[in-house]
C-alpha cells in the first residue's frame, strides 16, 4: 500500500469534518447578484433561494483558509508532496433536500469518499479524489454534493523545435531570396563587365562596378564537392544530410542541401538540378536534387 492510500484510508476512517458556518445567513441581496450573474430571470425566488446556490453560502471568500480537518485540503497536500501537483475538477453531483429560506444559517461538513489511482489520463498520471459535502441548517441536512477532482502529475512538456537557422537578407542578397520565393535561381551579374558571381557582393571584384543586375540560371549543374554532416544537430535538418557545392552551367558555384540522395550515393560529378523548399511565407530555400 502506498503512502497516498494510507493517508486516504486514515481520512476516510475519520469521517465527517467539523462544521464550518457560512459567513452570512441566506439573504436576498446575494440571491439577486447570483441570479444576475447566471442570467436567471425567474420570479420564483422571492421567499426561497435557488437550490444550486447551496455551495455559495459557505464559500471561503478571498482570504478564507481550509481547516486542518478538511479532507480535500489534506489529500491535496499529500498528493502535492507525492509529485501530483496539478488539479482539475472533473464532476460534481448535487442533491437538494429542501429549499433554503431567507434567514437560514447554513453550515458545511465534508467527508472523504474515495481516492482512486494511480490512473493514466490524457493530462498525465493522477488520482481521483472524491469528497461529499453536506450542508446543514441546525441539525437538518438540506443539501449534499459529491465533488471529484483529478490530482495529476503533468506530462513533461515537449520542448519546441529549435528555430531554423535563417539566412541574412540584406540589400546585396534580397534579389536572390526574392527569386527563390518565385522559383528562380538568380545569379548576380555585374552591370559593367557582365561577370557572373556568387555569393553576391556590393562591388564587382574585376571592374569595381557597384550597380549589379542578375540573370536567372538554368538551375542545372554537377556536384563539384560535398560534405556529409553527421554532428552536431542542425535545426530543420535530419542527420545525416549532404551539403553539396554545385558548379552550374553558367560557371558559378552554389552551396545547398542535396536532398533525396543517400550519402553513400553522392559523388563528384553527380548531375543535379535546383529545386525550392518553402519554409514559411517569408523564406524559400534552394535545394539540389539528382537529375
Amino acid at each position: 500500500m502506498t503512502g497516498i492510500e494510507e493517508a486516504a484510508n486514515r481520512l476516510i476512517a475519520v469521517g465527517e469534518s467539523g462544521r464550518r458556518a457560512g459567513r452570512d445567513p441566506v439573504n436576498l441581496p446575494m440571491v439577486r447578484n447570483w441570479l444576475e450573474a447566471m442570467g436567471d430571470t425567474s420570479p420564483a425566488y422571492t421567499e426561497v433561494a435557488p437550490p444550486a446556490m447551496a455551495q455559495v453560502w459557505t464559500m471561503f471568500g478571498l482570504n478564507g483558509t481550509r481547516s486542518d480537518d478538511d479532507p480535500l485540503g489534506t489529500m491535496i497536500h499529500v498528493l502535492d508532496d507525492a509529485g501530483y501537483t496539478s488539479i482539475v475538477a472533473t464532476n460534481c453531483e448535487q442533491t437538494y433536500h429542501r429549499y433554503l429560506r431567507y434567514g437560514d444559517e447554513v453550515a458545511l461538513t465534508s467527508t472523504l469518499e474515495s481516492v482512486v489511482g494511480p490512473k493514466r489520463t490524457a493530462l498525465g498520471e493522477g488520482w481521483f479524489v472524491t469528497t461529499r459535502n453536506t450542508w446543514y441548517v441546525g441539525e437538518e441536512p438540506v443539501a449534499e454534493m459529491l465533488f471529484r477532482v483529478l490530482k495529476f502529475a503533468p506530462k513533461p512538456a515537449t520542448p519546441p523545435p529549435p528555430p531554423l537557422i535563417r539566412p541574412v537578407v540584406n540589400r546585396d542578397t534580397a534579389y536572390f531570396w526574392e527569386g527563390t520565393a518565385q522559383g528562380e535561381l538568380r545569379i548576380q551579374k555585374c552591370g559593367g563587365c557582365g561577370e557572373l558571381r556568387h555569393p553576391p557582393g556590393p562591388m564587382c571584384p574585376h571592374c569595381n562596378e557597384t550597380k549589379p543586375t542578375h540573370v536567372v540560371a538554368s538551375g542545372l549543374g554537377e556536384v563539384y564537392s560535398y560534405v556529409v554532416h553527421h554532428h552536431p544537430p542542425v535545426p530543420g535538418h535530419t542527420l545525416p544530410f549532404v551539403i553539396a557545392l554545385v558548379e552550374l552551367e553558367e560557371g558559378v558555384r552554389l552551396l545547398a542541401e542535396l536532398v533525396d540522395v543517400a550519402p553513400d550515393e553522392v559523388e563528384v560529378g553527380l548531375p543535379v538540378r535546383i529545386d525550392f523548399a518553402k519554409v514559411d511565407d517569408e523564406l524559400t530555400m534552394p535545394v539540389w536534387r539528382r537529375r
